[in-house]
């Protein structure tokens, strides 16, 4: 039995909605699940308790079986039937999206260096691309890369620590919603609009990484999604 195991089994199990929960029926609920069993005690619908709760016991590193084990105790103990299939696909539904989130957010960024991933750059353009798709009118040149490459030498440990400061460097002069990703072992890219600032700022960031004797350049992104992921795979290997 998990974590949610029903504490008792007695006659307290009701077979329909009682209107409110006992006291006998409240200490026996699984943890987290009194807001569940309160609106399955009222006979109100609970599909939205479940959905919320789903996310919580994700966040909470309750696993898919445990969390579905503690809805069906509790359905059990105030019912006295297991639960209703569609609050089992909300609170499953719940539990995985926010689960993926988590993990989609793991696989985002390089936890050493802070910096978005080669993968989660990659995205970002083909969104550019996607959004060129769907309005022809939009300029290919909107948006471009600002590289910036640490001088070769670094290796290991002290080489991710340069790109985690040129990065972090990069953010103060980008501090709006761009893209900032570690590419390779020497390069950090910024997935930029190509407006009037870009030359001030791109010279403001030469200046702030003269320390690390940085190079940086625009590079203009080619004309199709393919050509750009070829272009960020070029950047990562040279």
């Amino acid at each position: 039995m998990g974590r949610f195991a029903m504490k008792s089994r007695g006659s307290h199990a009701a077979s329909d909605a009682l209107g409110e929960l006992t006291n006998e029926q409240r200490a026996a609920l699984p943890p987290r699940f009194e807001a569940v069993g309160e609106t399955q005690a009222s006979g109100a619908d609970a599909t939205e308790a479940c959905r919320y709760l789903g996310g919580v016991l994700a966040g909470d590193g309750v696993s898919l079986d445990e969390a579905l084990e503690g809805l069906r105790a509790t359905s059990t103990l105030v019912r006295g039937t297991d639960p209703e299939y569609a609050e089992v696909v909300a609170l499953a539904t719940s539990w995985s999206e926010a689960t993926l989130g988590y993990l989609h957010r793991l696989s985002c960024d390089d936890p050493l260096t802070g910096l978005a991933t080669q993968p989660h750059v990659r995205s970002r353009l083909s969104e550019l691309y996607r959004a060129r798709e769907q309005a022809p009118e939009r300029p290919l040149d909107s948006h471009a890369l600002v590289v910036i490459e640490i001088r070769p030498g670094d290796e290991g440990l002290e080489q991710r620590m340069t790109l985690a400061k040129v990065g972090r460097t990069a953010r103060t002069v980008f501090a709006g919603t761009e893209t900032i990703g570690g590419i390779g072992l020497r390069r950090v890219v910024v997935v930029a609009e190509r407006d009037e600032s870009l030359p001030q700022r791109v010279n403001l960031l030469r200046t702030m990484t003269e320390r690390e004797r940085a190079r940086v350049w625009i590079e203009g992104l080619p004309g199709s999604d393919e050509a750009a992921g070829a272009l960020l795979d070029e950047l990562a290997r040279s």
